[in-house]
């Protein structure tokens, strides 16, 4: 993974989520592939702040019924990310 466009997908929108903006943890889907450190840097060029800590979740694709068959298929597998700004860094979102 060289293009942070491609580290980082889409940011990650829920209850949850919004509640963690507070302390400063902001949440994105990722890359499959890409680690911590190929993470916080995409971080910081795409929006110009400081990188506290990352910590990455994987998440299995669920099995689902493929159309009116019983044959059966799978989504994709995933990967979520929350990134701790450093103190003193701008809100992103």
């Amino acid at each position: 993974m060289k293009n942070a466009f491609e580290v980082i997908i889409a940011p990650v929108v829920t209850e949850k989520t919004n509640a963690l903006i507070q302390d400063k943890k902001y949440t994105f889907r990722v890359h499959p592939a890409a680690g911590r450190v190929e993470i916080g840097r995409a971080v910081e060029e795409l929006f110009k702040v400081k990188v506290k800590s990352v910590n990455v979740m994987n998440y299995l694709g669920k099995a689902k019924r493929a159309g009116r068959s019983m044959k059966m298929g799978r989504r994709a597998d995933w990967k979520r990310a929350i990134v701790t700004l450093a103190e003193g860094s701008i809100e992103i979102i």
